[in-house]
């Protein structure tokens, strides 16, 4: 006899043992208690690929923080507002549910009141996100977590019919990431309801952003690991964000102005089109350098300057109406300097006027691909502030605008 193997399958036979031992224990006492806590963290622990994990209709109390690390496991509850995980007693983890693994799909639940982030996603490879919700209950404010669905260095990503609200950094947040698709979901009441950043190969569609501080964002942030470029953001609704900004003050979503449509910043190859942008007081979209945020950049290879943006085929209406800044000082004080030089109401698209100038043709001119091109949009005010010039000689003039870039192809997805 091989000890060996026979020591091994004494072993194995014994973990399962202990296994299905905890397991019924767990259902014994979910029976008798009603905690749902256990039952829920043994799932996930035991999952194998391919496993379905199905949530209950009712509301359940958490107070740590969940972990899924198993390859191709779906999550399924019996609807966004039927099957409720409550983390409003959470006393251990940063986040609601943690995803480490490739191929999950969560669907038809809500997580609400995390201390943290509601879902964080690191490092995935295949993720759908469809029909869930992340909520604070309390609404906006500052000591809420900071994201709702947060996928971040990870790929190939649909997050779709789903609700956030109260994230006091952004609802739908996409960093680092490729290959995403984030469409038909209601952001609301957040700081950023959808934000782009550093992303690459980019959908934002078919979205309802209402209520936010501003409603979609596409940012470039320093000392991060890769470039974000060729988002498109179109047919989405992004109407009255004019929710005072909650961030704290040290966060740059805290440097969003208070009632902005849609906010490009430091980031390449975006086209916005086919979008209504509605009612945003300070601005409906914002064109803008990292530079005019004013905090300090250390990354030398950073490119504060955004480049190849297209914008077109949109519906403004009712912006500008009453500027604010964010929750920073230093966007309060130039929101107020710009009104002595823009006047009230704010145009519908404002683009700072600056341009990297290593980019620049040799006779000083904006390589075709790389300009700024703002055309067919119905009822489009634009100001072109000239801040590369302080201010002196900002213009209205549409025309040098004119233009178009060949447009970016859609995503596509795998699965």
């Amino acid at each position: 006899m091989n000890i060996d193997k026979f020591s091994g399958g004494v072993m194995a036979l014994s973990r399962l043992v202990s296994l299905l031992w905890v397991y019924l224990f767990s259902m014994v006492s979910f029976a008798d208690d009603g905690s749902y806590q256990d039952k829920l963290l043994l799932e996930l622990m035991m999952a194998t690929p391919g496993s379905v994990i199905d949530i209950p209709e009712g509301t359940f109390e958490f107070d740590t923080q969940l972990s899924l690390s198993v390859d191709q496991v779906t999550i399924r509850g019996k609807g966004l507002n039927k099957s409720i995980l409550s983390f409003k007693g959470q006393t251990q983890g940063a986040e609601g549910l943690m995803v480490t693994a490739n191929g999950a799909i969560l669907e038809g639940f809500t997580i609400q009141d995390t201390k943290g982030d509601a879902i964080k996603v690191n490092r995935a490879d295949g993720l759908i996100i469809r029909g869930v919700g992340a909520k604070w209950t309390g609404g906006p404010a500052t000591i809420n977590g900071a994201y709702g669905f947060y996928p971040v260095q990870s790929r190939n990503i649909l997050i779709e019919g789903s609700v956030v609200s109260g994230a006091s950094d952004a609802g739908i947040y996409v960093g680092q990431s490729h290959n995403v698709i984030v469409r038909r979901n209601h952001v609301f009441e957040n700081v950023a309801g959808i934000e782009i950043e550093n992303s690459e190969k980019v959908d934002v569609t078919d979205n309802y952003a209402e209520r936010n501080t501003g409603g979609i964002l596409v940012f470039n942030m320093p000392d991060l690991s890769i470039l974000g470029q060729q988002s498109r953001i179109y047919g989405n609704s992004v109407v009255n964000n004019n929710t005072e900004n909650f961030s704290p003050p040290s966060n740059v979503v805290a440097d969003v102005p208070t009632g902005t449509g849609i906010m490009i910043t430091a980031n390449k190859q975006v086209e916005v089109f086919n979008n209504l942008v509605s009612g945003n007081q300070t601005s409906n979209v914002l064109l803008v350098s990292y530079a005019l945020t004013g905090r300090p950049i250390n990354d030398p290879s950073y490119d504060p300057f955004i480049e190849a943006i297209y914008i077109y085929d949109n519906t403004f209406l009712n912006g500008g109406y009453e500027p604010k800044g964010g929750a920073s000082e230093s966007t309060q004080s130039l929101i107020e300097a710009l009104k002595g030089v823009v006047g009230i109401p704010f145009p519908d698209v404002i683009y700072d006027g600056s341009f990297n100038p290593s980019h620049r043709s040799d006779d000083g001119s904006i390589p075709d691909s790389l300009k700024i091109c703002i055309r067919n949009n119905f009822n489009a005010s634009f100001i072109d502030l000239d801040i590369d010039n302080d201010l002196t000689n900002p213009s209205t003039d549409l025309s040098p605008y004119e233009c178009s870039i060949t447009r970016l192809p859609a995503v596509q997805l795998p699965f």
